[in-house]
């Protein structure tokens, strides 16, 4: 009888044994934090896979700039002046780093919800690749070829990484929860085949973004810039001497590589000379198209101008002055032969954005070009190679059309550029302003020099005044300029008393008119108001 007991608890007890625990890692099922580890590496697999096709297969797009793209276009009036408030010039990277991290985020949820039902992460992923091929589709750069060429692969990758990441989760977990497992060196081994798997499809993700980065070329050249810039028929010089030199002032010609960029484009397109015409079409005589060798055999000029991008807030850097080589735009639309009932001159870029201005800003005897050149430089990719428009006087969102591919003439009401519908005003003139560059927010007692540059292109700058604290107004030095079409550099020597003070400058343009002190934002037609800034006397 006691044998009896003895061995029926004995048995009970093995069957403990080899029941497996319902809770934690050794449950005999895959823990919270491997399908999280699963579900973010299949994601990143996926992403990466499809960034090196896209850079295989040359296109200017891939799944996750087309997801921005569809992004910007989506939210851009509302999120513009935010995106560059906090990013600046970064507000591109910013957004692509944005999909980057919610798509992993989603690939991580989805890789816990995975862990009961193994079929959730496979269909996130193909869904994931639904998306990214309508994105494709619906961008102005990418197609049907395209989108699959990319999405496919993406597709696939991350589905087998996903499988092959669960399948060596779930042996690693099988081998902790084994009976015949006693050792707990096993369930370290175990989980370090897991750690060495997820490690190694992590190295697979990194280098496929390594060498689609090394495919793609530098977009601060053009792709192709074989044909040799033509002698401008016309020059304006930039002055030789004159500009003011104290360390921390702008330069009157900003250098390409520090030019500001602000447009639409996730990714510069990559336009070749060979491949690309301008097309003008529209309330025109003669409607014509010209090659880039046709372009560049016209008659053209260069000429230094200021141009400024509408978000640019009071003191900001989104401005800049560069020499434009390129065709004037009055001797195309002479050659095309204007309609009388043409009011708006419409630029359109490959990558489908839009910009229109009033035919009469055309025709006014400022500067507008058809830019091909800047600072005796083909242009840039990220500035528009082959051809942009150049408008004195204009902000970019109604005239600096990057990567021109046709100039259509229509009327006033018969089109709004991409940026009017957002909430952003018809008209962009660009204001009269003025900015202190220097001094820096400490200086030492005694001669300061106080400098910055003023502005009111196709108007020009007649004089600017620095306030200190809330004394008198005092007139500053201006350097000399090329023109009433760009900056001008402005100096004032400040004798400087110990203490803290507030430093006030504005401009009067070139009808005499001064520079406003009303503070208002960027949207809808340019920000206003007087720069200033706070400096400590020591």
């Amino acid at each position: 009888m006691i044998r009896s007991v003895l061995d029926t608890n004995r048995v009970t007890e093995e069957q403990q044994d080899e029941r497996p625990i319902r809770d934690g890692a050794d449950s005999g099922r895959v823990s919270t934090w491997m399908g999280a580890v699963v579900g973010f590496l299949a994601a990143a697999v996926a992403l990466s896979i499809g960034e090196l096709a896209s850079a295989v297969i040359g296109s200017d797009t891939s799944p996750v700039t087309a997801v921005g793209t569809v992004f910007i276009d989506e939210f851009a009036a509302s999120l513009k002046e935010l995106a560059i408030a906090l990013f600046g010039t970064n507000d591109k990277p910013a957004l692509i780093t944005g999909v980057v991290v919610v798509s992993l985020l989603l690939g991580t949820v989805l890789g816990i919800a995975s862990i009961s039902r193994r079929w959730i992460l496979p269909v996130g992923i193909v869904l994931f690749g639904g998306v990214g091929v309508w994105a494709i589709v619906t961008d102005p750069l990418g197609s049907w070829s395209d989108a699959l060429a990319m999405a496919v692969p993406a597709t696939i990758a991350g589905i087998v990484a996903a499988l092959g990441l669960f399948a060596v989760a779930d042996r690693s977990t099988a081998a902790v929860v084994s009976p015949m497992n006693t050792d707990p060196r096993v369930r370290t081994a175990d989980r370090r085949s897991f750690l060495f798997a997820s490690g190694a499809t992590a190295a697979g993700a990194g280098a496929a973004i390594v060498l689609a980065r090394a495919w793609r070329p530098d977009g601060s050249v053009p792709v192709t810039a074989d044909a040799s810039l033509p002698i401008p028929a016309e020059s304006v010089p930039v002055p030789a001497t004159g500009s003011f030199s104290d360390p921390g002032l702008t330069s009157y010609i900003t250098p390409n590589a520090d030019f500001y960029r602000i447009d639409t484009a996730l990714r510069s397109p990559r336009v070749t000379a060979s491949n690309w015409s301008l097309n003008l079409t529209g309330l025109v005589d003669n409607e014509f198209s010209l090659s880039y060798e046709e372009l560049l055999a016209m008659e053209s000029v260069s000429v230094p101008v200021t141009i400024q991008c509408v978000s640019n807030e009071v003191g900001g850097n989104l401005i800049g002055t560069a020499v434009w080589q390129g065709v004037p735009l009055t001797d195309l639309l002479d050659r095309a032969g204007v309609r009388n009932d043409a009011e708006q001159i419409v630029g359109r870029s490959v990558d489908g954005f839009t910009a229109g201005f009033p035919l009469s800003d055309a025709l006014d005897g400022r500067t507008a070009v058809v830019a091909y050149a800047m600072n005796g430089e083909p242009l840039p990719r990220d500035h528009g190679y082959p051809a942009r428009l150049v408008v004195a006087g204009l902000y970019g969102y109604v005239s600096a059309t990057k990567w021109l591919e046709s100039i259509e003439l229509t009327t006033w009401d018969a089109f709004d550029g991409y940026w009017i519908p957002r909430g952003w005003s018809k008209v962009g003139p660009i204001k009269t302003a003025s900015r202190i560059d220097v001094p820096s927010r400490t200086v030492p007692a005694g001669d300061v020099a106080v400098a910055g540059v003023a502005w009111a292109p196709g108007r020009g700058i007649s004089r600017v005044e620095l306030q200190v604290d809330d004394g008198d107004w005092v007139e500053c030095d201006l350097a000399s300029s090329a023109s009433e079409e760009t900056w001008v550099q402005w100096r004032y020597v400040w004798r400087a008393a110990a203490g803290d003070h507030r430093l006030r400058v504005r401009a009067t343009d070139g009808d005499g008119e001064v520079q406003t002190m009303e503070n208002a934002p960027p949207a809808p037609d340019g920000a206003s108001g007087y720069h200033t800034r706070t400096v400590q006397v020591g």
